[in-house]
This record gives C-alpha cells, structure tokens and sequence, in this order.
C-alpha cells in the first residue's frame, strides 16, 4: 500500500507597498568658517628667531609658514629623514644649539621665542 504524499500547494500572499512621506528638512546654509582668534592673534618674535622671519608682529600660523619657508628655500630638511630639520648658522641660534630637531620639537622651540 503506497500512498501519495499530498503536497501543499504555495499560497503567494501579495504584499501592499506602503510610501512614507518624510518631510525634507531645509537645508542649512553655510557658514565661512571663522579662525580661531588665538592663533589670529599677532605675536612678536624675540632673540634669534628676528634673523630668520623679521621683527614685525604676525599671527602663530604665518610665523610657523615663515620658518618653514625658510628652511625649504635653504633646503634644510634632512634627506634620508624628512621629519629633520637640520640647522645652519641662523637656526642654530633659534634651536638652543642642537645641529638637527624633528619637525614636532621645532614648534615647541619656535614658541619659546614668541611673545
């Protein structure tokens, strides 16, 4: 005695689409970004940094731009090492008689001489 299994037929159930409606919050408008008043804050460099950026006051952010000038037109950064700076005559003066400072000691040496 076989029997036949009965096998359930699949009942496709349509499902309803529902579209929610968000609403668009309006876009924000832009804002020029507004530097920092410490940093736009003109500072006067002292001892030997004058010989290398001038004696006029200017903020942190064109002293660091004025040093960093200098030691790429005198080509100062050390070559296998980028991250050096090695000092000739005038940065000597600037980095407490060190021949070479990493990059990140150099803003810390630069801020002594800053008031």
């Amino acid at each position: 005695m076989a029997t036949k299994k009965k096998v359930a037929a699949k009942k496709t159930v349509a499902k309803k689409v529902v579209k929610k409606t968000v609403a668009k919050k309006p876009a924000k408008k832009k804002t020029a970004r507004k530097p920092n008043a410490a940093f736009m804050k003109p500072v006067n460099p002292t001892g030997a940094l004058i010989a290398v950026i001038g004696s006029t006051p200017m903020p942190r952010t064109e002293v660091t731009k004025k040093v960093w000038a200098y030691i790429k037109k005198h080509k100062l950064q050390d070559e296998k090492n980028r991250r050096n700076i090695n000092a000739d005559d005038k940065l000597k003066d600037v980095f407490g008689g060190k021949k070479q400072v990493s990059m990140f000691e150099l803003t810390k040496l630069v801020s002594k001489l800053l008031k």
